[in-house]
């Protein structure tokens, strides 16, 4: 789909200091940033006391430690679960907790989040303090069996609470109501990050450290962990977690970070020392995901445990190897996912304004990415299902701007009570739970939904660019200008620029990516451009000579060469 270009109204950035470059100056200013927000230094992160539950989660936690208690960290089969497991057990060792352990459900055998079941293997386990991560404001089942089994339970969540909240001992979570913590957009990882801050400040005023012959731990250690789970959550990335994500980025390059992630990097082939934002998100993610998507999240729990390098790159190698199949399954399911709307692609006006597809045979672990690539295919809210046994299908949803999923899953639910059998999540993204054969119903009370509460024009997506560049801006130290001016991420959009160019050459590489050559329209110069997963009906064209052309600026090295590229996000043949 060729989407609309908006280019950003200018903005005033006189107050914006003058050692940045105007450019620079314009793109910041354009996404709201205040000259405060251009230090990112963690003196100037949020204070812990604004968020609610925070010091009885703490004092709870230093409770259990002082007795020798058994502590389960109860977490999510994700990214963000899985760094936020890692934060948890790391910090809590270093403060000296003797029994501590961790339990992630597999997606497959309990689903999501503290269920009664995984609560029955937890006490199996002799836990006595439950602290779930990244998942729990809806557990109010399992909230309930964990205390009827005499456990306490603290839960660290960032999803939006429903109507009823569990009966936990304490509930962290920015999100809940009467909150004042100001980043409603922090990851999981960040609020385990948090509570474990508040938690030292704790144990340090009970004399902890000093008793038990401890050095008070160093929290910034852990970090890298939190900006990895950080950016691969894809939350949006405001002043608070944007400090967060910048002090672990600058751990990663001064070669002080984990041995897993090190790894990790490595298998990705990405060079730590100028790592960026988007090489967690498009790199490392996906590797430390594809455990939970197709295994078991231990495997990339333990990855961002170890410290010791050969075991790293053992685990990290396994974790390639499973995202490698995770990208067949996806392709597969996509081939399929895209067939099954041939039929109505042609005419536009017959395409479901919402998006709902099932397959029996489709993989649970996968669905989320095919949502997400089929949403970004169609520019509609997509939903796509598989078959979760004993009659029933799980989905995963992906949204787009205007239209609130969860809210959506909520006015479903209100109208067909019964229909969905569980569902969770925030505005972009969901997840729920059908009986397989109400999926037609469904189908069709999703659609109508989506057509009451989206606006018509909001079908057609957009690419918001920051405006076209003159020739002496594109250069390389402009690239790298940009790229440190980071960390970029969702809701604060990496620079996007657009203009007409003449296509000098173009061909294709790795069987689906056109390789090009690009001039500017004034003919002053010349640049290499790369567009990624190009329609191979369109390109390569030999007799299209001319192109409207939407890219970011990039560096490309190779053999210790540095050059300008073009990453280009859309090319349109003029």
């Amino acid at each position: 789909m060729i989407h609309k270009i908006v280019r950003r109204p200018k903005v005033d950035d006189s107050h914006l200091p003058n050692t940045l470059s105007p450019l620079l100056k314009q793109i910041y200013a354009s996404r709201g940033s205040s000259a405060e927000d251009c230090e990112l230094t963690l003196a100037r992160l949020l204070r812990p006391d604004t968020m609610k539950g925070l010091a009885e989660g703490a004092a709870i936690i230093a409770d259990a430690i002082k007795a020798q208690r058994s502590i389960l960290i109860m977490g999510d089969f994700d990214a963000d679960g899985a760094t936020s497991t890692s934060v948890c057990m790391l910090a809590l060792t270093m403060m000296g907790a003797t029994k501590v352990d961790y339990l992630i459900p597999n997606r497959f055998d309990y689903g999501y989040g503290l269920s009664p079941e995984i609560v029955a293997v937890a006490h199996s386990k002799g836990a006595e303090l439950l602290i779930t991560v990244d998942n729990g404001i809806s557990s109010i089942e399992g909230v309930a069996a964990a205390k009827a089994l005499g456990m306490q339970v603290v839960i660290t969540d960032h999803h939006l609470p429903g109507k009823t909240v569990p009966d936990a001992d304490a509930i962290v979570n920015p999100n809940q109501v009467d909150c004042n913590f100001a980043s409603k957009s922090i990851a999981g990882v960040g609020v385990a990050f948090y509570l474990m801050s508040a938690l030292r400040a704790e144990l340090s005023k009970r004399n902890w450290y000093q008793e038990q012959g401890l050095a008070v731990p160093n929290l910034g250690q852990l970090l890298d962990i939190v900006a990895l789970g950080t950016v691969a959550d894809v939350v949006a990335l405001d002043c608070n977690n944007r400090i967060l994500v910048e002090a672990g980025l600058q751990r990663v390059r001064a070669g002080r970070c984990r041995a897993g992630i090190t790894a990790l990097l490595e298998v990705a082939k990405r060079n730590p020392a100028r790592i960026v934002a988007s090489d967690f998100g498009f790199a490392v993610g996906p590797r430390l995901n594809a455990a939970g998507r197709l295994d078991e999240m231990a495997l990339g729990v333990e990855t961002l445990l170890c410290d010791d390098m050969m075991s790293a790159r053992r685990m990290a190698a396994e974790l390639d190897g499973l995202n490698a199949e995770r990208r067949d399954l996806e392709a597969d399911m996509q081939q399929e996912a895209l067939k099954s709307l041939a039929s109505v692609e042609l005419n536009e006006a017959e395409l479901p304004w919402g998006i709902a597809l099932f397959q029996e045979d489709w993989h649970q672990g996968v669905i989320g990415i095919l949502a997400s690539r089929i949403k970004d295919r169609y520019h509609r809210p997509v939903i796509a299902f598989a078959d979760a046994g004993e009659g029933e299908i799980k989905g995963s949803a992906r949204s787009i701007k205007g239209l609130h999923m969860r809210d959506l899953l909520e006015l479903i639910n209100s109208r067909h009570p019964g229909m969905i059998l569980k569902f969770g999540g925030h505005a972009m993204a969901a997840g729920l739970s059908l009986k397989a054969k109400d999926f037609p119903a469904f189908e069709q009370a999703y659609d109508q939904s989506v057509r009451e509460l989206l606006k018509p024009e909001l079908l057609t997506g957009e690419l918001v660019t920051d405006g076209e560049l003159i020739p002496n801006e594109m250069k390389l130290e402009m690239a790298w200008e940009l790229r440190n001016a980071g960390p970029w991420g969702q809701e604060f959009p990496e620079p996007l620029f657009d203009g007409y160019f003449k296509v000098i050459q173009q061909r294709i590489v790795g069987e689906k990516h056109l390789k090009l050559v690009l001039e500017t329209e004034c003919g002053q110069t010349m640049l290499d451009a790369i567009a990624f997963n190009v329609d191979l009906t369109t390109w390569p064209d030999a007799t299209i000579k001319h192109a409207r052309v939407v890219y970011k600026l990039d560096v490309n090295e190779f053999r210790g060469n540095q050059t300008l590229q073009l990453m280009v996000d859309q090319i349109e043949a003029m």
